[in-house]
């Protein structure tokens, strides 16, 4: 099975986060005594990925610091430097050249969840094969949440037609969905999957495991707390 190549966005100042964001930047932010985003380099070295793209703006450099070129990983690691965060898409349009691949996986860096990395690295090989132009991996609706993102009918996502999930900030995408956009503009992902919602092009899986959008301080406690008591056991 072709490897995709895989992004971590990391770009997010963290304003909720605040004052913990200060002087660390969100990704560099520890839960059960790991930083996040290394649980993220952990898991899609553990699924064979081979190279991943990092994006950054808000004290960048630390992370590229802390994380290097992805070697300890058996990674490398290329990163994408934002002078003001570009929003998800926006970010992803100006890492394409770096990404170089017709499809690849892509992870917020503040999640944390069970789910298996391989099956994001599936999900990017078969968007050319099942014409999609994304996928995405939806979680059952958080407190700060309630109301959900899209439906889920089968493999297809939708605006309407069944219950709600979130979006989990976990999926797999291909280039040429964002190569129309403007690299160094802003730009929102969301609006771009309407568009291919409407026209049938986005698969989805919905995945029912712990998961956390750390979010907030007392998610990252939280979170935190559980995974120290993982570890005692």
């Amino acid at each position: 099975m072709p490897i995709a190549t895989a992004m971590i966005l990391a770009a997010g100042r963290g304003e909720r986060m605040r004052p913990l964001t200060d002087h660390t930047p969100k990704p560099l932010l520890e839960a059960g005594g790991r930083a996040l985003i290394f649980r993220h380099l952990d898991k899609l070295a553990a699924a064979g990925f081979l190279q991943v793209v990092v994006n950054y703006a808000h004290l960048g450099a630390k992370i590229e610091e802390a994380v290097g070129d992805g070697s300890r990983w058996g990674l490398r690691v290329r990163y994408s430097p934002e002078t003001q965060a570009l929003e998800t898409a926006g970010g992803i349009r100006q890492a394409l050249p770096l990404i170089a691949s017709p499809a690849f996986a892509v992870v917020n860096a503040d999640v944390f969840s069970d789910y298996e990395y391989s099956l994001l690295a599936t999900a990017a090989s078969n968007l050319s094969r099942t014409g999609m132009q994304a996928h995405l991996v939806l979680v059952d609706n958080p407190p700060h949440n309630p109301d959900g993102d899209f439906c889920l009918s089968g493999h297809k996502v939708l605006e309407t037609g069944g219950p709600r999930l979130t979006f989990s900030g976990m999926g797999a995408y291909r280039s040429e969905l964002f190569e129309p956009l403007i690299p160094g503009a802003k730009q929102a992902l969301a609006p771009l999957l309407r568009g291919q919602i409407a026209q049938g092009r986005v698969s989805g899986e919905h995945f029912n495991g712990p998961w956390t959008d750390v979010g907030t301080p007392e998610r990252l406690a939280d979170l935190d707390a559980r995974l120290r008591k993982e570890l005692r056991r």
